[in-house]
């Protein structure tokens, strides 16, 4: 039996018992000595097969920690990460998190956002501009953002975010007419249940 606060190597299997009498148990994946600080990779709690939970145990609120595996090869070594790519990734969330900001700030109207993010999914050079929407800087689309609101120079651009616009609408629509019907089967079950 290990006490709390000793290495763990990365693989073995440990199992610990937290201040609140829960049985915890899985793969070192990580340990930081001065933390106390103990990752553990446990079957996946979806039961998704492939998937796993990650624990992050404080050793601290630890009562007791046994080695059941103790690994002592050396670890595989780290998957290599494509620094850049992450970097891209976190910029376009950034800019995506600040648009919505932006929107939410200029007192766009929910169904203007609903909008701007449906046209973002298909055509990512879209942008606000106070409350309008700015698409490929060929077409703005003003409150109350429906299909007659979009203006530019006539042309497949144009054409292509009508039929976006008509098909967002569309959806919402159908959405709708959905929860409304579900709503009244709800009601009726109730009212058969009573």
């Amino acid at each position: 039996m290990a006490a709390p606060g000793e290495y763990f190597s990365v693989g073995s299997q440990v199992s610990c018992r937290t201040c609140q009498e829960q049985r915890l148990q899985g793969e070192v994946v990580a340990f930081d000595y001065p933390s106390k600080m103990l990752a553990l990779k446990c079957p996946s709690s979806s039961g998704k097969p492939n998937h796993a939970d990650i624990l992050l145990v404080n050793l601290q609120y630890v009562s007791e920690v046994e080695i059941i595996n103790d690994r002592t090869e050396t670890p595989p070594p780290l998957a290599s990460l494509n620094v850049s790519k992450l970097a891209n990734k976190a910029r376009t969330e950034k800019e995506e998190k600040m648009s919505q900001a932006y929107a939410i700030s200029a007192g766009v109207s929910l169904e203007g956002q609903q909008l701007f993010q449906t046209i973002h999914k298909t055509i990512k050079d879209c942008k606000w501009q106070e409350k309008n929407i700015v698409v490929m800087e060929d077409v703005v689309i003003a409150p109350p953002y429906q299909v007659e609101n979009c203006k530019g120079k006539e042309g497949s651009a144009l054409s292509h975010v009508r039929k976006i616009v008509e098909k967002h609408f569309r959806d919402v629509e159908s959405q709708k007419v959905m929860q409304g019907s579900q709503a009244q089967q709800t009601q009726k079950e109730a009212a058969l249940s009573s």
